[in-house]
């Protein structure tokens, strides 16, 4: 999925792009001239057209060259699966091949239809019904690389409780564009909040909805929700490599070694087996759960092995135990949240 030369490149370039939390062009513009923006896109839009296997194998490699990277795919991804299943055949026509191309950039901004805002006081954002659509206001906490995006799929809530998604031109001077966050990590994939300031919506432009749950309806079900799970994996993978390394100057440590990887080993064939719907896979709470344990685990170690020279800013073990910590916030079900804390208090 991920050519060798790609590969070193990123790796080449991830150390670079955490200090200065600078949006990783390079990067991204390498995916694009490996086709890597057409994975989940059909064919007739110039797309690969990848099944879920195939994706998720590229989650793997892609987030062990560059988790940033890795994670900013998921987002452009998680656009392009609502648009690809929208009614809206000239709002494909007029995207989708730019965006296989990686001409364009796209990201979405709905977690607060789940899990960041849907406990609060009211919707984090309203669609007025209008005349010519919706009006759209509020505030969107979570949403990468807004400032290079030209399209973003974000969700609101209606008057009486529906909710929509609606392709919103980014460069709308309704579409205010907060400054980014700095993060424990990944800080340069430039996420942060935006502000709909009663942006204007046609309805050539709503891709689902109205509707309750309107992020259940339409898109690929094999990889949405383990998706976050293979970018936890794929950097266990860099995590592993180090550990392994350290092997030279402490040979004792190959039984943890050969422990890890056969652990990692087994949560890659469940993932896979998952995306691939295998009967009695396990569940994506499931993976997910095995998953941010393991990552951690064998972030913590790699830490520990590489001992003093692991803690300075930089090295690739603090880098791993930081980058670790993300699965632990990032679209995490509550379920799962639960399980960790659980785990973290009985060890």
């Amino acid at each position: 999925m991920i050519t060798a030369k790609l590969s070193n490149e990123l790796e080449e370039l991830r150390d670079s792009i955490e200090p200065a939390g600078q949006w990783p062009t390079r990067q991204l513009s390498l995916l694009a001239e490996a086709g890597v923006f057409g994975w989940l896109i059909p064919r007739r839009w110039g797309g690969s057209e990848l099944d879920d296997v195939a994706v998720l194998n590229g989650y793997l490699e892609l987030s062990d060259a560059c988790l940033t990277s890795a994670f900013i795919l998921t987002q452009f991804n998680a656009a392009v699966q609502k648009l690809v299943a929208c009614d809206q055949d000239a709002l494909k026509d007029l995207w989708l091949p730019r965006l296989a191309r990686g001409e364009c950039f796209t990201t979405v901004g709905f977690s607060h239809l789940t899990t960041s805002r849907s406990r609060g006081p009211g919707p984090a954002v309203v669609a007025e019904p209008t005349v010519e659509g919706y009006r759209l206001t509020g505030r969107i906490p979570w949403v990468t690389g807004a400032n290079s995006a030209q399209l973003i799929v974000v969700g609101a809530t209606t008057p009486n409780g529906d909710q929509i998604l609606a392709a919103v031109d980014a460069t709308d001077p309704a579409v205010k564009v907060a400054s980014t966050l700095p993060f424990l990590a990944l800080t340069a994939s430039q996420t942060g909040p935006i502000e709909l300031c009663s942006a204007m919506v046609p309805p050539n432009r709503i891709i689902a909805g109205p509707t309750p749950e309107v992020l259940k309806i339409g898109g690929r079900t094999g990889t949405g929700a383990i998706t976050t799970s293979a970018l936890a994996l794929g950097l266990a993978r860099t995590a592993m490599r180090g550990l392994q390394a350290e092997l030279s100057e402490t040979p004792k440590l190959q039984s943890v070694v050969s422990q890890f990887a056969e652990e990692g080993s087994l949560l890659e064939h469940k993932l896979l087996a998952a995306g691939d719907g295998v009967a009695n896979a396990w569940s994506s709470e499931q993976i997910r759960q095995r998953a941010n344990s393991y990552v951690t685990r064998l972030a913590q170690c790699y830490l520990a092995a590489a001992k003093g020279t692991g803690f300075v800013n930089g090295h690739p073990a603090e880098r791993a135990v930081r980058e670790a910590m993300f699965f632990y916030v990032w679209s995490c079900p509550q379920a799962v949240v639960h399980g960790q804390m659980s785990e973290l208090a009985t060890r």
